[in-house]
């Protein structure tokens, strides 16, 4: 069997908008994370990574 995907929460929830800005998931990415597929999950922590990067550049 496949290994999961680690859920990318670091329980330090902090939504900015539609975004914590925590994890980098979208609130949508958060509340469907249970029923996602492997493909989904894997999709969504690149997005989730991408957008904290994202987040650090503007920061920096």
């Amino acid at each position: 069997m496949a290994k999961d995907i680690e859920n990318p929460c670091v329980a330090t929830c902090k939504l900015s908008g539609d975004l914590c800005v925590s994890c980098g998931r979208s609130k949508e990415d958060i509340r469907t994370w249970r029923r996602m597929k492997r493909p989904e999950k894997m999709a969504a922590v690149q997005r989730a990574s991408a957008r904290l990067k994202n987040l650090q550049k503007k920061k920096g």
